[in-house]
């Protein structure tokens, strides 16, 4: 299909070269040949008028032009997204959908497996996908690699529409038989042990806790990097370290391991779990379904502190 003499299914490569800025992954991610990316991007280049990716060293940087090009083509393709998936009449028994979900193994465990109990029978061809946060899980939600993150307030993005889930405060895990527990556990001693910390996504990024700790001079003598909070809460087991996690995961945790729970001996805030999608889903009835049964779930969670 052509608009004003644009072969509209070549945005679909430029959309590629523009993220990969490379002929080889274009081709990959769209399963085409090299060969196939390469006329597309000729084509591209004549209707444009310009180079849109030119060689600097071994690399492909974008002209000026096609920087500015970055955003309109994700956002004409993220809208043909949106306009392919209505139906006439949305209904979760008959709706086929896939979800990709960026967040942390704490949320899955404490609140999505809650979610898939719900969906299981009301909507069975509605799939989910779990993902792990990313350094840039904001941009990933922007371009539509993401239909939702859930993650701490202080790290949504700005510019995309979200909603609070749930809040959680933190507590501290030992192994049941720590001799620690039978004594005072102030910051002295908090201070003194060996901690599992947790590091999450790739590049590995310091959680919610870790950051205030860090922040307020608190220097934790790290023997292990966990990449999920449950890991780390089964490593401290049949050790004298320490965990510092959320008290809803902590309580499943000590359920089905020989822990003990321990108020953290100083005060860390509350974290606030939130729900954040790309604006561009705002009215999509399958998208908005899913999200109200989300914040229904969260809404029925048992507090925090029970």
């Amino acid at each position: 299909m052509r608009f004003q003499r644009l072969d509209l299914n070549l945005l679909v490569a430029l959309d590629a070269l523009l993220e990969e800025r490379n002929i080889t992954r274009a081709a990959e991610k769209l399963s085409l040949s090299q060969s196939a990316i390469s006329g597309m991007l000729s084509r591209l280049r004549e209707y444009f008028d310009d180079k849109l990716l030119t060689p600097v060293g071994r690399s492909m940087v974008l002209t000026p032009l096609a920087q500015e090009l970055v955003e309109p083509v994700r956002n004409v393709l993220l809208h043909a997204q949106t306009v392919a998936s209505i139906t006439p009449a949305f209904t979760p028994q008959t709706a086929r959908r896939h979800f990709r979900i960026a967040t942390s193994d704490y949320v899955v465990h404490v609140l999505l497996r809650h979610v898939m109990v719900e969906i299981e029978t009301s909507a069975p061809n509605i799939t989910l996908e779990f993902l792990p946060q990313v350094e840039d899980s904001a941009e990933k939600l922007r371009r539509g690699d993401y239909d939702f993150l859930i993650i701490p307030e202080p790290f949504i993005a700005d510019d995309q529409p979200f909603v609070p889930l749930f809040q959680d405060e933190y507590v501290c895990v030992i192994a049941k038989d720590n001799p620690v527990a039978d004594g005072a556990f102030d910051l002295a001693c908090y201070e003194r042990l060996e901690h599992v910390s947790v590091l999450l996504g790739w590049p590995r990024t310091p959680t919610f806790e870790s950051r205030f700790l860090d922040d307020r001079g608190i220097r934790r003598k790290v023997r292990v990097q966990a990449s999920d909070f449950l890991s780390a809460a089964s490593v401290v087991v049949g050790t004298r370290m320490v965990a510092t996690m959320h008290a809803r995961l902590a309580r499943l945790a000590a359920q089905h391991l020989p822990l003990r729970i321990v108020p953290v001996p100083l005060p860390v805030p509350r974290v606030r779990e939130c729900l954040q999608w790309h604006h561009y889903l705002d009215a999509d009835p399958c998208h908005r379904w899913l999200r109200g049964v989300m914040a229904n779930v969260a809404a029925k969670l048992p507090a925090a502190n029970a």
